[in-house]
């Protein structure tokens, strides 16, 4: 790993990913969370701040970095749930099947590298009658504007530690054996190619 995606990069997601409309949209999507929760691509917590303590037993936060945790780790430590940092992949959650309540993730399916098998891992150790709850970013409804993410895929993913602005969100939720129950749409302001956003539950 680099200076960049080590130091650098964990800063500048977590400026982007906090600006207020993405903020917005976690507000809608964190109060939604039960009992025992894996949270995906934890990153630096931004999410902590929407949990209802009042519904959550514990909270799984998975990520691969553990210098973004470096930022979020104070947040934990004042959260009135337990919280538990699994430095791991998406794709290999080192959890039991059927062992969690809800998964959330947010902002995260865009960047997972074999993103098909993190999300058969999420169905697996997800139990029955749980909900995956996602607030993502990814593939335009508008030809033109899916041209224009298509062109500057190969840019951007570098520059933002492998994030995709192109990903059919539902499609890879749908494969890997959820259904979508709610799910809304729309985007949100600034460049179109960037800021189409998905947030809904899947069962």
């Amino acid at each position: 790993m680099g200076i960049y995606d080590k130091y650098v990069l964990p800063k500048l997601i977590h400026f982007v990913c906090g600006l207020k409309p993405n903020m917005r949209q976690r507000e809608k999507v964190l109060p939604l969370a039960h009992g025992r929760v894996l949270e995906i691509g934890v990153g630096s917590g931004l999410n902590l701040a929407f949990y209802d303590a009042r519904k959550v037993e514990h909270l799984f936060a998975l990520d691969p970095s553990a210098e973004s945790w470096s930022i979020a780790e104070p947040s934990a430590h004042r959260m009135k749930f337990t919280v538990d940092f699994v430095e791991a992949p998406a794709e290999s959650i080192p959890l039991e099947r059927a062992s969690v309540d809800s998964i959330i993730v947010t902002y995260s399916l865009c960047t997972i590298p074999e993103v098909d098998q993190a999300v058969r891992e999420m169905h697996r150790v997800l139990r029955k009658g749980g909900e995956l709850i996602f607030c993502e970013h990814g593939l335009a409804p508008d030809q033109k504007v899916r041209n224009w993410q298509d062109r500057l895929n190969p840019f951007w993913r570098p520059m933002t530690g492998g994030c995709n602005l192109n990903r059919d969100i539902p499609s890879i939720i749908s494969a890997g054996g959820f259904e979508i129950r709610r799910m809304e749409t729309m985007y949100l302001p600034g460049p179109k190619p960037l800021t189409f956003k998905y947030w809904g539950v899947a069962h």
